[in-house]
């Protein structure tokens, strides 16, 4: 858990935007960044996306949603966010636990995610949902 990054506070109720700012969110941190990583699957390999845990109910769209572009593949279970403008990806609503975010933590308002240090990858080749039930 991360309650200041790189020397900048993280806010209890942080500001978050794609590169452009047509797509503005703000995100209740009451405990910082929690459960950073990254993923391996085929999707955020490409993107390089470090991502942070957060409930569906601390994350609001309070400007752009209509700048909004969804995207979902193989199991069509995770909803990818991205702006149509710039093509930031902003969060995702998780397959492992479609209760929670993940957050692009570089969108997040003054934050380097480069001054997280090392942060881990989770299996996405090998995602749990993927596996069939015996």
């Amino acid at each position: 858990m991360f309650k200041t990054i790189g020397g900048v506070p993280i806010q209890p109720v942080h500001r978050a935007s794609c590169h452009c700012g047509a797509v503005r969110l703000e995100v209740e941190l009451p405990d910082g960044v929690v459960d950073p990583r990254r993923c391996d699957c085929s999707l955020c390999r490409r993107k390089g996306t470090i991502v942070a845990s957060v409930p569906l109910g601390r994350l609001r769209v309070v400007a752009g949603q209509e700048q909004l572009r969804l995207y979902q593949f193989n199991t069509m279970t995770a909803r990818h966010w991205f702006c149509g403008t710039c093509g930031i990806h902003t969060h995702h609503q998780r397959r492992s636990d479609p209760n929670e975010y993940g957050l692009n933590v570089a969108c997040l308002e003054g934050i380097n995610p480069f001054n997280l240090g090392e942060v881990p990858t989770s299996d996405g080749v090998n995602h749990p949902s993927d596996r069939r039930q015996a």
